[in-house]
């Protein structure tokens, strides 16, 4: 059989498939008038997915043949940084402290969300891409230091720095716990065992009502204050001192913006910093030979055990981190804020930028965090236009944006 029936062939079964995954969701739509319930069909819009859907499929040879020179030159970044990027390092360090001070509020928000998920990111991928361990119920650790710091608060009046360490603490403690039913898993039994952890955590906040505030949540967290200045128009209590009056300055809601930038730029920071010294470390190079062999990890001497709860409560610790800052951040936290689509798109993030790449797993989290809001008259089409972007990733660049590039040697005759 030829080519050319072979890309017919797959071009009919892709347009049949699509008007099958179609039909339900856009072509047969559930009408409620009243007490009367219609159906009504749009069998046009089916008809036109099917249609696209069979040219591309049709054309895809001659559509995929610019982009292959485009698939080798995108670089790979090396195993371990080289020498001679510390100037290019701290100029980006410098702009990114400096521009706060001079972009909008809403750019600020953005840029700070999207550090929330730099340092998410660059915790799953200790798990996911330095141990190998594929991990869908990350967004459980996440709830953990959220809740962690609310609930500290709610019950015991703590500030934020009080109970930050105890946020990443109870975290890595969740971490480690979750490592021992999963010492045996591999695959996609342990992507179900950490699918349901996550799902357990959401579940356990919605109905321990009398604790956590069930699905309303906890509300009323308190900023981060600067060494114990509040940055309010008014102190929280009497003797207190506001940051503005500290200093002397007009109150402006932009600081806090501002701060809260640089508190998740420091925190994201202090992640790629620990996890880059980590991946150096003996523990580092035990993640990757279990990653790659873990029987041949075994034969070396190395406990595959200890190696698996170190990722998992490492992970998991920066993921507490980062959830104190986000209950910090919102002033209130409920079990909404951490459904299975968050760990989704986390996951996303370490697979879309490289997986043990945390350059890539940088880039990755600016692309798919801003371009969401730039694009906000799309909105009901995110999740559709997410996981397209996810399958021509895979089609085109499956090894990620910027790819780590694993240390070999070649033997030659």
């Amino acid at each position: 059989m030829s080519n050319q029936n072979v890309n017919l062939k797959n071009a009919v079964m892709a347009a049949v498939l699509t008007a099958v995954i179609v039909t339900p969701v856009f072509g047969l739509q559930l009408i409620r008038q009243g007490a009367r319930t219609t159906m009504e069909s749009n069998w046009k819009l089916v008809a036109l997915a099917a249609v696209i859907v069979f040219v591309f499929q049709l054309l895809r040879p001659w559509i995929a043949q610019p982009f292959r020179k485009l698939r080798t030159s995108l670089p790979a970044l090396p195993a371990a940084p080289t020498k001679g990027h510390k100037p290019l390092a701290l100029l980006l360090l410098a702009v990114a402290v400096i521009w706060p001070f001079f972009a909008g509020r809403s750019s600020v928000d953005i840029a700070t969300l999207v550090l929330i998920y730099v340092m998410l990111g660059l915790g799953l991928n200790i798990v996911v891409g330095f141990a190998g361990l594929l991990d869908l119920g990350f967004v459980g650790f996440y709830a953990v230091g959220a809740y962690t710091y609310a609930l500290l608060y709610h019950w015991g009046g703590w500030s934020f720095w009080e109970a930050l360490p105890f946020s990443g603490a109870m975290a890595a403690l969740f971490g480690f716990l979750l490592g021992f039913p999963v010492l045996r898993l591999r695959g996609d039994y342990l992507a179900i065992v950490t699918l349901g952890f996550g799902e357990m955590i959401r579940l356990l906040l919605i109905n321990l009502n009398t604790l956590t505030g069930g699905p309303d949540g906890i509300s009323g967290i308190p900023k981060p204050t600067v060494f114990g200045l509040e940055m309010a128009r008014r102190p929280s209590a009497e003797g207190a001192t506001t940051f503005h009056d500290f200093f002397g300055l007009t109150f402006n809601n932009q600081h806090m913006v501002v701060y809260l930038y640089l508190m998740a730029l420091a925190l994201a920071l202090a992640t790629l910093f620990v996890s880059t010294r980590l991946i150096r470390m003996p523990v580092g190079r035990a993640w990757e030979a279990l990653r790659e062999d873990e029987i041949a990890c075994r034969s070396l001497g190395l406990n595959p055990t200890r190696i698996k709860l170190s990722a998992f409560t490492l992970g998991a610790m920066f993921a507490g981190f980062g959830g104190a800052f986000f209950a910090a951040r919102q002033g209130m936290v409920n079990p909404e804020s951490f459904t299975f689509i968050e760990s989704a798109l986390i996951l996303a993030i370490v697979v879309l930028g490289g997986m043990g790449s945390q350059v890539g797993v940088i880039l990755a989290a600016v692309l798919l965090t801003v371009l969401p809001e730039v694009a906000r008259e799309f909105a009901e089409y995110r999740m559709l236009m997410f996981g397209l972007v996810m399958v021509l990733m895979m089609m085109w660049r499956p090894q990620g944006l910027l790819p780590m590039k694993r240390p070999h040697v070649e033997l030659t005759k």
